[in-house]
């Protein structure tokens, strides 16, 4: 019988196993804060599960544009600190999915009087044109001075701090990239290139004829082309919601 030529080998399959108990493990507690034992139980839901205790010291804190910055996860007490700083709204890369990590931001600023809004994007895959656009939309509209995060503050809020830069801010869009850099712990050999690969597509598509990056993504950006070219781009099979057209 014929090798599956998409099958993954034996230690990525096993890898796949243990990711998938640690999710399930991740999804089976941390969703109640209104009680002792479920409040307990989320805090260490956000310290073992979404690693919140590496970001006590480390925050990856830096400016984007006049009033804007970006950030890792931040607990309640940098929110608060944030708050003593001026800062007045809150922009969430991540999504209110209902655990841990949300609960205890949304409690946060809702005591603080901070503004919480959502643009989810991700880090290992494309956001659809769709998301794409809501977070230029969300970002233009955020009442300033606003900080933006993901979960480590590398990925994810490394290119909306790109988009707020150039799209909003107008800064040239190399200058923009810098936000997509080692120094926030973003690697771009990883799989959490797909963001850089976004804006590579963009500047190829540019050479060929004037357009903007917000022009693009609202009328010629897709996911899907960008999830198929970058698999291809590191030699990885094509994802599986994308496999019946990626010979198209």
């Amino acid at each position: 019988m014929a090798e599956d030529p998409v099958k993954a080998p034996l230690p990525a399959r096993l890898h796949g196993a243990l990711k998938s108990m640690e999710k399930r493990a991740r999804r089976s507690f941390g969703r109640d804060i209104t009680t002792p034992a479920g409040r307990a139980l989320s805090w260490l839901h956000f310290h073992l599960f979404d690693h919140a205790y590496l970001r006590l010291p480390w925050t990856n804190f830096d400016r984007v544009a006049e009033g804007v910055y970006r950030s890792n996860h931040p607990g309640p007490r940098r929110l608060a600190r944030y708050k003593r700083m001026g800062i007045c709204a809150v922009l969430n890369l991540r999504g209110d999915d209902g655990y841990a990590p949300w609960l205890f931001e949304e409690e946060a600023c809702r005591a603080l009087g901070l503004d919480l809004r959502v643009a989810k994007i991700y880090a290992r895959k494309p956001a659809t044109r769709a998301e794409m656009i809501r977070l230029i939309d969300t970002m233009r509209e955020m009442p300033r001075p606003f900080v933006l995060h993901c979960k480590s503050g590398a990925d994810r809020a490394g290119l909306a701090a790109v988009l707020y830069a150039h799209v909003i801010d107008g800064q040239p869009l190399k200058e923009a990239r810098r936000h997509l850099n080692w120094r926030y712990v973003h690697l771009k050999s990883t799989r959490t290139g797909i963001v850089d690969h976004i804006l590579d597509m963009y500047e190829t598509r540019a050479a060929e004829g004037p357009i903007s990056l917000e022009e693009w993504i609202r009328t010629e950006y897709s996911a899907r082309d960008a999830a198929i070219s970058f698999a291809r781009l590191r030699g990885e099979p094509v994802p599986a919601k994308y496999r019946d057209t990626a010979s198209a």
